[in-house]
């Protein structure tokens, strides 16, 4: 369609954005219905206001306006016709069409790929019968296409002869009459209609496959007779059974070709396994068969604190037999030993980054505490990986609370890769890395994206089941593969989550030249894991340092256009849709620097400054400006660019490439990254990230992720009568909507979640004005009560529920928001604040309070809160950052030493107090100016999270021998179950800091070496007050800590010191409760209830949310993108709740972890707030 008038997929808030621009009443345009696939939406300003009307086609094709009921309806042939029509004065619409709005300018296509001698040719495509109207300029060429049409007929009719010729010169002597016939007819007759298939452009021979079962019957039908035969051969000498396996070979199902291949496949599987079984059988005997997949006994040496006194011990971890052994001696004899049921608990210290508490039940139904110090934190992490492996392996539980993830990137460069890439299976490497003693531990799924692959999938898939299979000796299941071109992911998972893996869909999206070629795009697989959905995608976006806004119009492309997931979550795209999304990829973001530069940037990766690269990388930037990646973390770069390598070496960068336009640079970058988005209040925790040293056939480095997460059981009975004595509910009261839109409708909410029989529908809500651009949406008595399917909390309490907020005029999505039921207060109003996003883009927020009746009994806890973090005395604990430059927080840190909870993540609150939090946002508008020039970097400046014990550690991880440009050592970080909050997530920039800047270091403490560890800073930073040279760090390298919600003031630069007082009301307590065990979920109100008991006790005192927000209006009025939800609409504003005890206490206190909480949500599980040796329960 070429008028001018038409944009096609374009969002509704850009559409919106374009006519606001324009300013005219009368303005229109039309684009793509969001909500229904063949309709349009005719969007038209009216005294500033959008009014949309959506465009329907009928039973015979013709465009109708959607009308109310009882308004004649007029029929339109085309879009033209109707927009002709409706130029006319009083014709029903708001206002006639007076002013088209054109189509914005289309950034120009991509360039050919920088290194396109070296990428692969696409798949050739077979013609297309396109019709088409050429001007008669180009006569002689249609001439040639009919000429050409008309050799294809002649083909048509000489192919069958030509092939049955060929027939009758083969010796068909052993061939069957039967087969011989049919192969004749195909030949003869129906061959055609598969030749007429490929010419017009379709990859499907039905009539070949029609052929082939009916040749293969035969085959078919002995291959499923001999497969259990062997299967059960195989079992004799298997020392552990897959469940399921015997069953599944006797579903013959039907004989088409693709069964025939499984069966074939698993045949020749299983015939050339068996007899390496038999072997390694009768050479180690029956009872070693599997020693090599089992994880071998590993012995730590520690240090143990008896009274101040340190003695040399050895920690021995049997796995396998749930043993832990405390010896004098590495060879000596058993001292003592503790059986897993006896460990109770391990807990991380804090302050002291290789020291670790283990809780243990002795013999008198006693608790017992012991104090081990490791040589490094990365010992202590592995020691922590093998304790929670041994948990989870002799666990009473039927399904797993947890499993691990590897998720690994890597652009091939079209070359094929070396023989041996098990080190980038093994996390080995720059960056944070896993110990050697973790190695032994398998993942549970392997998840490999790769781009410029020149391998095909059986070929790639080959590389890597062996690649498996020599480090962990365990035969992976291909759970899914899907390839674009040369984009290919590939999920691999054990086999005995085979049957636990359900609903997968694989699809994909190209993003290349006119969003029509796959040389970029992106390729997608998703999941059930039991109850816990899962999506990861591989993307390739757009080369280039200057083409970022490309790479950002890339992303939003495969968010809004990729089918993941359930389909029954129609007006929610993938960010939605997953417990889990991980998206992996050759992201293309650059380090935006001029070429001069070159050599400046080549000296900071030698001397390990990647902070201060990073202040200028793209992605970093463009998430910090909520421009891409909206809601996603990052774990903490602290590798080397892994992009532009010269190949065969990793000691020198290949920027200059010299091109006929003239030079080309491609200067040092983090091309290729992994982030992920999870629900709030679940389970994740970022183990390693970072890049091998020894894989160099391309001019990318592969990198590397590593996830600890949680899952949820596939169901609970409904037979149990604990689970129907009660029926449960989820009720939302005083609710409403802020949204950024100037559309005049009204609006409804559709409810969705896996808990709920479908999905639920809102009556439409009550509208106010709010600030410029926003509108307030009350919600007082409109929203129903949801009825759970289950209402045991054991089930109930891991649920989410999804909310979209949709126009009654378009059915469109206005943004779309999740609530985590995570609530610990059963019965009682619970505040919640949820941020809306539509395709990427944040759209407002979502406030009111929730009340959830489940039955009786709490949820148990689970297997992952077996590690914890101890609450060392530390002033300033802030949370760990996602990375160097977290894009969604603000980068000026003026308060390094307070932390509150309730900004920690305002919009994936499952239940926070954020209803009465007015306009911190405004408060936080710091941010340097972006001419400011950067100061010298230190080494001390870069503590990603204030607590040494986040990724600080005495052990090298980056030899010099490994690191690019042979940089200094480095030592390597703790692989941490500590993260970062993901209440920091959804906040405009100013809000949800974590630190890049030190805390004050406590008196009498030596300040460390300079390089003790250059990649997370300083472990002894902790508690002097900053040098001059960390004054000076670069305000673009630092974040902003947010103030208290309850001040009545702007913090200053002259105040910094000074931030972590609060209003005069309360004053600082002496210490801060350090970081619980951060991961990424977002800490509730209730669930902070009894948090930091000085805080309590110095402000018994409510405060009114009146209170908070009346200093405020004094403010500088904020961007639109910035205005805070609470102060939307100061005149027409819902009432807003008075604060909880809860809640004030939570404003004051840090993200944390709920495993370490002693408030979770479940009563009776969790430590006290002195200490997580306690086992008294909350009250």
């Amino acid at each position: 369609m070429d008028q001018c008038w038409y944009h096609g997929n374009i969002t509704r808030s850009r559409a919106e954005d374009l006519l606001s621009k324009v300013g005219k009443d009368g303005s229109f345009l039309v684009r793509a219905s969001e909500s229904i696939p063949s309709a349009y939406a005719l969007c038209v300003l009216y005294r500033n206001c959008v009014y949309t009307y959506r465009i329907l086609p009928d039973k015979e094709n013709k465009l109708i306006v959607q009308a109310s009921e009882g308004v004649p309806v007029k029929c339109f042939d085309s879009l033209e016709e109707l927009i002709e029509f409706y130029k006319k004065e009083n014709m029903g619409l708001v206002w006639h069409l007076k002013y088209p709005v054109p189509r914005e300018e289309e950034e120009a296509a991509d360039e050919p790929e920088e290194d396109a001698d070296l990428v692969p040719t696409p798949p050739i495509l077979p013609p297309r019968n396109i019709l088409v109207t050429l001007p008669s300029s180009e006569t002689k060429e249609v001439s040639s296409l009919l000429e050409n049409s008309r050799v294809a007929d002649v083909n048509k009719l000489s192919l069958s002869e030509t092939l049955l010729q060929r027939l009758q010169y083969q010796d068909t002597s052993s061939v069957s009459d039967e087969h011989l016939k049919l192969i004749q007819d195909y030949l003869r007759v129906h061959i055609i209609s598969d030749f007429e298939m490929v010419q017009t452009g379709s990859s499907n021979l039905p009539q070949l496959k029609k052929l082939l079962t009916l040749l293969c019957k035969g085959l078919f039908s002995e291959a499923s007779r001999t497969l259990p035969s062997l299967e059960s051969i195989q079992k004799v000498f298997e020392q552990q059974l897959h469940p399921g396996i015997h069953q599944r070979s006797q579903m013959l199902g039907e004989a088409s070709p693709v069964n025939i291949v499984l069966k074939l496949n698993q045949l020749i599987s299983l015939l050339s396994s068996i007899e390496e079984k038999v072997k390694t059988l009768l050479i180690e005997g029956p009872d070693s068969t599997h020693r090599r997949s089992l994880i071998p006994p590993v012995t730590f040496e520690v240090k143990a604190d008896s009274l101040g006194i340190f003695s040399k011990i050895h920690l021995k971890v049997d796995v396998e037999m749930g043993k832990l052994i405390i010896k004098r001696a590495k060879d000596g004899p058993e001292d003592k030993f503790y059986t897993h049921k006896k460990i109770l608990q391990l807990i991380k210290s804090q302050k002291v980054p290789n020291k670790l508490v283990i809780l243990l039940e002795t013999e008198k139904e006693k608790t017992q505490r012991k104090e081990y110090v490791f040589s490094d934190s990365k010992k202590r992490e592995g020691f922590c990986q093998l304790l929670q492996q041994m948990k989870n392996k002799h666990s009473e539980q039927p399904e797993p609370d947890m499993i691990t993830i590897f998720i690994g990137t890597w652009n091939m460069g079209a070359a094929t890769p070396p023989k041996k890439i098990t080190s980038w299976f093994l996390s080995k490497g720059q960056g944070k890395t896993r110990d050697d003693t973790a190695d032994y531990i398998p993942h549970d799924i392997y998840v490999i994206g790769t781009q410029e692959d020149p391998q095909g999938e059986k070929e790639w898939l080959e590389t890597l089941r062996q690649s498996l299979q020599e480090i962990t000796s365990i035969s992976f299941k291909v759970i899914a593969i899907h390839t674009l071109w040369n984009i290919r992911i590939v999920v691999l998972a054990k086999p005995e989550h085979e049957n636990r893996i359900s609903h997968i869909c694989t699809d994909n999206v190209k993003t290349g030249i006119a969003n029509t070629l796959g040389n970029k795009g992106a390729v997608g697989v998703s999941f059930m894991f039991n109850g816990t959905s899962f999506g990861f995608v591989n993307s390739h976006l757009t080369s280039g340092s200057e083409k970022k806004h490309r790479r950002n119009q890339n992303y939003t492309s495969i968010l809004r256009f990729l089918t993941l997931g359930d389909k029954k979550l129609s007006p929610f795209n993938i960010t939605h849709r997953f417990t889990h999304l991980f998206w992996l990829g050759d992201l293309n973001y650059r380090v935006e620097q001029p070429p001069t530069e070159a050599e400046n940037i080549i000296q900071k990766i030698r001397q390990q400054q990647y902070p201060e690269l990073l202040a200028f990388d793209q992605l970093l930037i463009e998430r910090k400006d909520q421009k891409v990646f909206l809601q996603f973390e990052e774990e903490e770069i602290t590798f080397a660019p892994t992009y532009r390598f010269e190949r065969g070496t990793r000691e020198k960068y290949a920027y200059t490439k010299q091109k006929a336009t003239g030079m080309k640079y491609n200067l040092p970058s983090w091309c290729d990254r992994v982030l992920w988005k999870s629900y709030p209040m679940v389970h994740v925790v970022c183990q390693s990230y970072g890049c091998t040293t020894d894989i160099m056939t391309s001019d990318h480095s592969p990198v590397f992720a590593t996830f600890e997460v949680g899952v949820t059981s596939q169901f609970v009975s409904k037979n149990d009568s604990k689970y129907t004595d009660s029926q449960g509910e989820i009720e939302f009261l005083h609710c409403y909507a802020t949204l950024k839109t100037k559309s005049q409708t009204k609006f409804y909410i559709e409810f969705h979640s896996s808990c709920l029989e479908g999905f639920v529908k809102s009556q439409e809500g009550e509208n106010e004005d709010g600030n410029e651009g926003e509108l307030v949406v009350k919600f007082v008595d409109a929203l129903p009560k949801l009825t759970p399917i289950i209402s045991d909390p054991e089930y109930l309490l891991d649920q989410h529920i999804l909310i979209s907020i949709k126009s009654s005029d378009s059915d469109e999505s206005y943004g779309e928001g999740c609530i985590a039921l995570r609530i610990e207060a059963t019965e009682s109003l619970v505040p919640i604040h949820a941020v809306l996003t539509h395709h990427g883009e944040k759209t407002g927020v979502f406030q009111g309070e929730i009340k959830l009746q489940t039955s009786q009994g709490k949820q148990r806890e689970k297997l992952y809160d077996f590690v914890k973090i101890e609450r060392d005395e530390i002033a300033g604990q802030k949370p760990k950052n996602i990375s160097n430059l977290e894009p969604s927080k603000d980068w000026d840190q003026t308060n390094s030493s307070s932390t509150p909870t309730d900004i920690s993540n305002p919009n994936y609150l499952g239940m926070a107090a954020f209803s009465q939090q007015p306009s911190a946002t405004s408060q936080l508008k710091q941010i340097p100016s972006p001419d400011q020039p950067p100061s010298p970097w230190s080494y001390e400046q870069q503590p990603k999270e204030t607590t040494s014990v986040m990724g600080q550690s005495q052990s090298s991880s980056t030899s010099p021998s490994l690191s690019p440009l042979s940089p200094k050592p480095t030592l390597q970080p703790t692989v941490n179950r500590s993260i970062c909050s993901r209440s920091q997530e959804y906040l405009p920039p100013e809000l949800g800091k974590t630190t890049a800047e030190p805390v004050p270091q406590e008196e009498g403490q030596q300040k460390p070496e300079m390089f003790e560890n250059p990649l997370y800073g300083s472990m002894g930073c902790k508690g002097k007050v900053a040098s001059k040279k960390e004054q000076d760090y670069p305000k673009a390298l630092r974040k902003e800590q947010p103030p208290l919600p309850d001040q009545s003031f702007h913090l200053t630069k002259s105040q910094e010191p000074e931030s972590s007082k609060t209003s005069g009301k309360q004053p600082s307590p002496p210490f801060l409760v350090p970081t619980q065990r951060f991961r990424s979920y977002t800490c509730s109100g209730q669930s902070e209830e009894k948090n930091t008991g000085e805080k309590t006790q110095a402000k018994p005192k409510v405060t009114t949310s009146s209170e908070n927000s009346a200093p405020l209006k004094k403010l500088v009025k904020p961007l639109r993108s910035e205005v805070s939800p609470s102060i939307q609409g100061q005149q027409n504003k819902p009432p807003l709740p008075s604060k909880s005890r809860a809640v004030l206490d939570m404003q004051n206190s840090k993200g944390r972890d709920y495993r370490d909480s002693s408030e979770l949500p479940h009563s009776g599980k969790h430590r006290t707030e002195e200490g997580p040796v306690g086992r008294t329960t909350t009250p």
